[in-house]
């Protein structure tokens, strides 16, 4: 239950954490400009509402149809959720985290049912088609059904809320907001209900207790000012100076995460931090004027009232004493009981974000016993990928059945990844698609320290037999994707451009590919290379070239001598044009024989067509 909800509190969070800025953005507008603010000015202070009714979703949506369906799955949503604005008028930031993942599955599922059966020539008028189409569909249902839905859960929570301060029952808020935020619902709790109940507060007082009961960084910092002091561990000691600067000013409050969930009774400073904060400011009738996002102080200060800024720290301080002694406390009489070091609740804690502009780590920390997809992406998602995909898969699947592994491109790791393989050049663009995944970064796809890393990781400790999931299969394709003509043995070595265009040509001989798909490969190996590894090297056309493909076919050059990938030789040379999986078969032959040297030797050196083929047959 609880890696569930961890789980979905991340896929919640990565949809508002790319667009914290717009965000802040909305809360200076607002703080600066409104009636009460502190310049003054009705014009600037129109910006607001439009922002808040309008930006704020689409930016929210688009994000999270991005991440299950990737860039057409943000369109999708961004279109999707602007008839839940227009059939609302309340702020649609709920709507948008629902509308968003539901318009990135339906044209995930699209795409999937059309792969290769789309008639060439058509395929960028069935994309762009589909995605306004469904976006117009979802739009309508959004407008009759999902807008009026979540306006229904915006105003019972907001009549609960009324009941909750009427009858001074609010800080009791703060006992399920504190472990919500530890199970990483923080974002979806802040900007998702807090901030639509506040605006409606706003709207009538000017300011909201609403934007102060999530973002207040007071009890974190208390945890980890009690950590620094009471703690007798020398690690955890050392750490938690670095953690507060990052939690206090960078507003990064999942940094103290960890230090709770290696001791989770210490969660009761925080909760009565809170609580006492909460009922501090209820009673000073006290309120930020907008959100404070990301929570750092400097936020939490900069949306204050002009007229509470006192206040506003005081309350604040007022959460980081209560915390810090309530904190300590525990520390001292339960340290070293829990059989939990800080470093093994950083790894239970699936995601962090250490830097203050609210970003996701590099790296993410997954136990191998919950890993159940792997992803192996390079910047096609076609040729490369796929066989290291496939030879992996063959690696794990009598230890491991129930691990999926596929390959895609680096820009559409789907959300559920639990881990993702790709090359050094493209982890910046890993981390920004799939930002709670564990990356590993290898050199090459098929021979690669790391991946025998990752292969122990996950196998070493599985002692359990585990029911498989739904295996991959790979259908069979009617085309003849490796033909005796496009097979060229004995070549003499030439240059790494001269080879893969050598393949290239091949590939438009087959009728597979327009001829412009020639120089996208040789785009595609100056990105990152097509070296495999073993002296396999196989060449293919950018994502942006797969429209010139036209039906799925693979050519072979062979070059005893070798030609020059780098500082390495690749004395087979594989040409790739793909069409949804159908070529996913054949380079699973291809990473078959890897296991045998004896069949790859000969492979680099026969002079027998007929040979290969039955091999890769």
């Amino acid at each position: 239950m609880k890696n569930a909800l961890q789980r979905f509190g991340k896929f919640l969070s990565a949809m508002v954490m790319p667009n914290i800025g717009a965000f802040i953005a909305w809360g200076f507008i607002t703080a600066l400009f409104i009636p009460d603010g502190w310049i003054p000015n009705e014009d600037l202070a129109s910006i607001h509402p439009f922002m808040l009714n309008y930006l704020l979703p689409a930016l929210i949506a688009y994000t999270g149809g991005k991440m299950v369906g990737g860039d057409r799955g943000g369109v999708m949503g961004a279109i999707a959720v602007m008839g839940c604005v227009a059939g609302s008028s309340q702020p649609m930031l709920m709507a948008a985290m629902v509308m968003g993942p539901l318009a990135g599955w339906l044209i995930k599922k699209f795409d999937k049912a059309m792969d290769g059966r789309m008639p060439a020539g058509f395929e960028m008028l069935i994309n762009n088609f589909s995605i306004g189409i469904f976006g117009m569909i979802l739009a309508i249902i959004g407008y009759f059904v999902i807008g009026p839905f979540m306006t229904g859960i915006t105003n019972v929570l907001t009549a609960g809320v009324d009941v909750l301060v009427e009858n001074s029952l609010l800080p009791l808020a703060a006992i399920l907001v504190e472990p919500a935020k530890v199970l990483f619902l923080n974002n979806a709790i802040n900007h998702g209900v807090f901030t639509p109940i506040g605006v409606e507060q706003a709207a009538e007082a000017g300011k909201s207790i609403m934007y102060m009961i999530e973002a207040n960084p007071g009890p974190g910092l208390g945890v980890l000012l009690a950590y620094w002091f009471a703690s007798k561990d020398k690690n955890t000691r050392d750490s938690a100076p670095g953690a507060i600067i990052i939690h206090f000013l960078g507003g990064i409050h999942e940094i103290y995460f960890p230090y709770i969930l290696m001791n989770p009774v210490v969660i009761i400073g925080p909760i009565v931090a809170n609580i006492c904060a909460i009922a501090f400011y209820s009673i000073t009738n006290c309120g930020l004027v907008g959100p404070a996002s990301p929570g750092s102080i400097i936020a939490f200060l900069a949306v204050s009232p002009k007229d509470q800024i006192l206040v506003v720290l005081l309350g604040v301080a007022l959460a980081a004493v209560i915390s810090f002694f309530i904190s300590s406390f525990i520390i001292k009489l339960t340290e070293g009981k829990t059989g939990k070091s800080l470093e093994e609740a950083k790894q239970e804690k699936d995601a962090r974000k250490a830097e203050s502009k609210g970003q996701v780590v590099a790296n993410v920390e997954v136990k191998a016993g919950e890993v159940k997809k792997i992803i192996f992406a390079c910047d096609a998602g076609m040729g490369s990928s796929a066989m290291g995909a496939t030879k992996f898969r063959n690696r794990i699947k009598d230890a491991r059945p129930d691990i999926t592994v596929k390959n895609t491109s680096v820009d559409n790791i789907p959300a559920d990844c639990d881990i993702a393989v790709v090359q050094a050049t493209l982890q910046d663009r890993a981390k920004a698609s799939a930002p709670n995944a564990k990356l590993v970064i290898i050199g090459n796809f098929l021979a690669d320290p790391a991946l025998d890393a990752l292969y122990e990781e996950i196998v070493a400790d599985e002692k359990k037999k585990i029911i498989s999931e739904e295996p991959v299969v790979v259908e069979e394709s009617k085309n003849v994707v490796l033909a005796k003509e496009s097979i060229k043995l004995n070549q003499p070595s030439v240059s790494k451009e001269e080879a893969i265009r050598a393949a290239g040509e091949l590939l438009v001989a087959r009728g597979a590919v327009e001829p412009s798909y020639v120089e996208a490969m040789l785009e595609r190996e100056r990105l990152v290379t097509t070296y495999m590894g073993m002296g396999i090297a196989i060449p293919h056309g950018t994502s942006e070239a797969k429209g010139t493909v036209k039906k799925t076919a693979i050519t072979m050059l062979q070059y005893p001598e070798g030609v020059d990938f780098g500082d390495e030789k690749a004395q087979l040379v594989f040409g790739i044009a793909g069409i949804g999986e159908e070529h996913l078969d054949l380079l699973g032959k291809i990473a078959g024989t890897l296991d045998d040297p004896e069949v790859l030797d000969k492979m680099k050196t026969t002079d027998d067509v007929d040979w290969i083929l039955e091999t890769l047959s």
